[in-house]
């Protein structure tokens, strides 16, 4: 009959060095260099099994991360099962070590796999080592990245509370609230002069009760032929007797009519 599998749980541990290191751990009774792992306590989870030998054997808090796979092999006559999980491990140690372990040593990887003692551990770290590294790696952009987004937040809050009212969302290089007064005020000062420019172009000024030029010789000639006296030039020059309105009055919109009706209109007022 098939005897029980032993089930026990470990951590492939790096500490945040150049380049990173892993912890190899020194067996007390066999003098042996072995990856950090211990047997499950009853009803425990491998994961938290994991996370509770990575510390008592490498004195060192961890933070775990995703599982890396599962190592078997014989010891005893009875298989063994150890599931490992990747770990970062903390900046110094918070406990001693436990006593079946001798000392800890942090390795780079090449120098930790000519440390191990056991060929299957060796083999196991060869595969999983590298996949550790670069998602450690890919770990510490993420981490870098969300520290420089808080850095901005910081900065955008500062900037609310020095100026109220800015737009934090915008491009960085939009005006601040000081600057939005003298701009809105330059934007009226130019769409003025735009205004006045059409305006001036779009209406000429016209003198009251006075014909253009043009139709003031028309006139002349159809009250010629009327038996009406001819039209005084001076009666169409703009500083005749009969006065010019003010600008502000020529400037007003003037009902246009057509050259029998201003005729008829320049006729009665000579009659």
């Amino acid at each position: 009959m098939a005897r029980t599998p032993v089930l026990a749980a470990g951590g492939i541990v790096l500490r945040r060095d150049a380049p990173q290191r892993f912890a190899v751990v020194r067996l007390r009774k066999r003098n042996e260099w072995v990856l950090p792992k211990g047997k499950l306590d009853d009803g425990e989870t491998p994961r938290a099994a994991a996370e509770r030998e990575v510390l008592e054997e490498t004195g060192h808090d961890v933070e775990v991360h995703e599982f890396l796979g599962t190592l078997v092999y014989d010891s005893g006559g009875r298989s063994k099962v150890v599931h490992y999980w990747r770990m970062d491990a903390g900046g110094k140690p918070v406990r001693a070590l436990m006593s079946d372990i001798r000392e800890v040593d942090w390795l780079p990887f090449d120098a930790a796999l000519e440390r191990l003692s056991r060929g299957y551990e060796r083999a196991f770290l060869e595969n999983v080592g590298p996949i550790a590294l670069q998602a450690a790696a890919d770990a510490e952009r993420e981490r870098r990245a969300r520290l420089r987004v808080a850095a901005a937040e910081r900065r955008r809050a500062r900037l609310v509370e020095e100026e109220p009212g800015v737009d934090t969302t915008a491009n960085p290089e939009a005006p601040t609230a000081a600057e939005v007064p003298a701009i809105a005020e330059a934007s009226v000062v130019a769409e003025a002069s735009v205004v006045t420019e059409v305006t001036v172009d779009a209406e000429t000024p016209v003198v009251a009760d006075a014909p253009a030029p043009a139709e003031a010789a028309v006139m002349a000639e159809t009250s010629h032929i009327a038996g009406a006296p001819a039209a005084d030039a001076s009666e169409a020059s703009p500083s005749s007797a009969r006065g010019i309105e003010p600008i502000a009055a020529a400037v007003r919109p003037v009902p246009r009519k057509n050259l029998i009706e201003r005729v008829r209109d320049w006729l009665r007022r000579a009659a």
